[in-house]
């Protein structure tokens, strides 16, 4: 069982009536709950999702699901502008003198995660074990709802045809500007095939609404785990007005890609919360081949020290490096 759930089980006794579990882990927790405990799952990650007992009432996306809460038990997410999203998002659902928990591991800044909680009403340390922490605030005062547009944040990218309107919510990857390996990927996709495309851990969209924009007659399957991802990407695309290209869908991981692309292109995450995890990187060079049409396309950018190359090779048979610089290399093959 997740350490975290361990603190939660050991602090039971705090728990009582109708409680939201905010980005729980895909364990035992609920299962061991005490029966008077209505316990709900809210999460964002889709893996987790699929993974949660078919008995538990989950909810998949990215607002509060609506209903009355007594509680709410929010587990620490990595970024700090999504516990802060969350963290309103709870308060301003919750009546006044309801409760908020939070528990997180030490080594992601569960401490700094207090801070933001203290916000909401006197915040008291519960428990430290299992190197995680938990803490307990009571809501102090009502806090008013904010539309989802205000935690929007906006940049815009100039490719060499027109200007990206790029829109990214809290908490999803290079939020507020280009990262070097999308900026190292971009120029290479000139040249790429046309038609059914798969933009794989889509992100805020940037490389999905560069293809769609490069042809009109272009499908784009934008493909995430998580819900602020999918919801960014929708928001990039109607800013840009090319919503009619897009199809999104939240995934687990390659297996859940369409077939019969014509293209597949990433820049795949190596990250997992805090730790690296190249499962998903690796699972995608290695079956890529399988959703793709003859003579359909893999385009990744990775990090100059990840060796993707060799599992390409073995299932396409050539690997070819379009460009390295700034470290990052843009690896190329074709079924």
């Amino acid at each position: 069982m997740d350490p975290r759930s361990e603190v939660i089980l050991r602090q039971e006794a705090y728990l009582k009536g109708k409680v939201l579990f905010i980005n729980a882990p895909s364990d035992q927790l609920l299962s061991q709950l005490d029966h008077r405990i209505d316990a709900s799952i809210w999460t964002w990650n889709f893996s987790d999702y699929e993974q949660y007992h078919p008995d538990y009432n989950t909810h998949f996306g990215i607002t509060l699901p609506a209903a009355t809460y007594d509680q709410a038990v929010i587990f620490v997410p990595k970024s700090k502008e999504l516990l802060s999203y969350v963290l309103h998002q709870v308060a301003s659902h919750l009546a006044k003198d309801c409760q908020i928990l939070l528990v997180g591991e030490k080594k992601i800044g569960v401490e700094r995660a207090a801070k933001q909680l203290k916000m909401y009403g006197n915040t008291l340390k519960l428990d430290s074990a299992r190197h995680c922490q938990l803490w307990h605030t009571q809501l102090e005062q009502p806090v008013a709802k904010k539309p989802i547009q205000d935690w929007v944040k906006t940049y815009q990218i100039d490719t060499e045809h027109n200007t990206l309107k790029i829109c990214a919510l809290p908490g999803v990857f290079s939020q507020d500007h280009l990262d070097i390996g999308t900026a190292v990927l971009l120029p290479q996709l000139k040249s790429m095939k046309t038609g059914r495309i798969a933009d794989f851990g889509c992100g805020a969209g940037v490389i999905a609404c560069y293809l769609a924009q490069q042809n009109k007659k272009n499908t784009i399957y934008a493909l995430d785990v998580d819900a602020f991802a999918l919801e960014s990407t929708k928001m990039t695309f109607e800013a840009n007005n090319i919503s009619e290209q897009l199809e999104c869908c939240a995934v687990q991981g390659i297996a859940d890609m369409p077939s019969q692309l014509d293209a597949i292109v990433s820049n795949p995450p190596f990250h997992q919360g805090v730790k690296t995890h190249y499962a998903v990187s690796e699972d995608l060079c290695r079956e890529a081949k399988q959703h793709l049409r003859t003579n359909g396309e893999l385009w990744i950018v990775a990090n100059r020290f990840l060796n993707y190359s060799p599992i390409i090779e073995k299932s396409f048979g050539t690997c070819t490096i379009k460009t390295d610089q700034n470290g990052f290399k843009v690896l190329y093959a074709h079924a």
